[in-house]
């Protein structure tokens, strides 16, 4: 039996970790590597790198890339479509901290 490790070893909980190839993650949307090139290209996502330099997409990252191509797929350029994604995240966060100031005000 194996030892122990002190890390936990189920890595596919962490919506962060970088546990899909660009052709497994490309099957997976139904898209190309080369759609998933382009949002990086427009800095909407940024794959982390292996050690052999492939780049490798978090369950986070293929919720964005997946929103990006149902924006493309009605019809918007993929310039708006990661425009409108970022302008999404941003209102959310806001309104995360707007709720959050909100409470912290009417808490006596």
């Amino acid at each position: 039996m194996p030892p122990r490790s002190t890390h936990p070893v189920d890595k596919l909980d962490d919506d962060n970790y970088p546990a899909y190839t660009t052709g497994r993650a490309a099957e997976m949307l139904g898209t190309t590597p080369a759609f998933l090139r382009a949002l990086g290209e427009h800095r909407l996502i940024t794959p982390l790198r292996s050690e052999g330099g492939h780049r490798r997409y978090s369950r986070y990252q293929l919720r964005i890339a997946a929103r990006a191509r149902q924006l493309v797929d009605a019809g918007t350029q993929i310039e708006a479509a990661c425009r409108i994604i970022n302008l999404e995240n941003q209102l959310e966060q806001a309104q995360r901290i707007n709720e959050e100031l909100h409470t912290h005000s009417t808490t006596p």
